[in-house]
């Protein structure tokens, strides 16, 4: 294979995880029967949701911190970061000793910009995209004559990232592929290089949220490029330009590039939660997302879904519970308008329940200005089996009169 870059290779890899394996998680790979069966082939999870500051970002982080001159320790460090990174910087500059400024986006989770300053760092937040923190973090390094650590594009950074490849590669010598996420592309580039390098006949394909799918965007037009980012509940992938070292590396050993919508994402850390018991946010779901929608493996073939963080807000999980369950077809909320007479609403639930599903709220609504004397709007919300049970209850309903609409 080629290599294209000189400055990195699979002994600064080895190097990195030997620095900094006093420090960190070597985190397990979990075999899950539930998600082999769905997605048709053996899959198993990476889980670096349970490394320190959960997620794999304290790896380059350390990496980094740990390969300082004394000089450069005097100076301090400045990073830009949409959480992940920001929690591996501040938690890494407090091991080293060294302070540390985050520049985070303003609208970068609590969670993360909690957990931030409690590792030690000043916080900054500045911008609504990483690239804009990123700016701003530029501005404050030539202000305060600081140390950058970028999030991805730095060879000692994306050395450390790829320490998650070389311990795949000893968990599971048999792999077939992995898939992974992809926002600068640090963590997928140092891991290709040392899979590759151990086997290279793995196949390795990155993941990127439709809504920020810079690198797809590049590979296509063969230069990095930029794009333009919308929102996304995988805001920890959202860059909108690859690196200008990850991106030649990615085109040398990613074998393929594919994006996943929020509905597959959302889907897919509502089954995390439900069938592993493993809190992972948006950008390191996306991952089990392709794998269970893209149709990669085949049976008896082995695949890593690499869980790259669990770092969300616990006021965001319930909304994406709900919103997974909805996709998901768990559940189910409609309006209908009834008599308003003894018995109507009764009738009703009856089929309901005979039906299988079991009622989660009603509203009773009297006074809706398109209804008619005599006449009433529920708007019901139900618990469903799947989407197949959903439209057995819908053509039950029908037969029965009721003319349901959606909510």
């Amino acid at each position: 294979m080629k290599r294209t870059e000189a400055s990195l290779s699979l002994a600064m890899i080895e190097t990195a995880a030997q620095r900094i394996a006093p420090y960190i998680h070597r985190t397990p790979l979990a075999h899950s029967h539930t998600f082999s069966r769905l997605a048709g082939c053996e899959v198993y999870l990476k889980c670096e949701n349970w490394q320190r500051t959960g997620s794999f970002k304290l790896r380059g982080a350390l990496n980094r911190l740990l390969s300082l001159t004394e000089d450069e320790k005097k100076l301090g460090v400045v990073a830009a970061s949409a959480g992940n990174h920001a929690q591996g910087v501040a938690l890494a500059a407090t091991m080293v000793g060294v302070p540390a400024t985050i520049v985070m986006p303003k609208g970068a989770a609590l969670a993360k910009i909690e957990a931030t300053r409690g590792y030690g760092a000043e916080v900054i937040l500045e911008g609504d995209t990483y690239d804009e923190a990123y700016q701003a973090a530029l501005a404050l390094q030539k202000e305060r004559s600081l140390l950058y650590v970028h999030a991805f594009d730095d060879p000692l950074v994306i050395a450390g990232q790829g320490t998650v490849g070389l311990e795949i590669a000893d968990q599971l010598p048999d792999i077939t592929g992995i898939t992974v996420p992809i926002g600068g592309g640090g963590l997928i580039a140092g891991l290709a290089l040392a899979l590759k390098s151990r086997f290279p006949q793995v196949r390795i394909i990155g993941v990127q949220s439709t809504a920020a799918s810079a690198m797809v965007a590049s590979r296509q037009a063969g230069c990095a490029t930029t794009v333009s980012c919308q929102r996304t509940i995988a805001d920890g992938i959202r860059v909108a330009l690859p690196g200008r070292l990850t991106f030649p590396l990615v085109q040398d050993l990613v074998d393929d590039l594919l994006t996943v919508d929020d509905e597959a994402i959302a889907k897919a850390i509502v089954l995390l939660l439900e069938r592993a018991k493993l809190v992972v946010e948006g950008a390191g779901a996306v991952s089990l997302a392709a794998l269970l929608t893209q149709q990669l493996g085949k049976s008896g073939e082995r695949w890593v879904a690499l869980l790259s963080g669990g770092n969300t807000d616990i006021s965001a999980i319930a909304a994406l519970i709900e919103h997974g369950l909805v996709q998901s077809g768990r559940r189910w909320e409609f309006r209908v308008t009834l008599t308003d007479a003894p018995g109507s609403l009764q009738q009703l639930l009856a089929l309901i329940a005979a039906g299988g599903a079991n009622v989660i709220s009603i509203i009773h609504d009297r006074l809706a200005p398109t209804l008619s004397l005599r006449q009433v709007e529920v708007i019901i919300a139900l618990e469903t089996r799947d989407h197949e049970h959903i439209d057995e209850l819908t053509v039950q309903l029908t037969r029965a009169g009721f003319l349901l609409r959606p909510w």
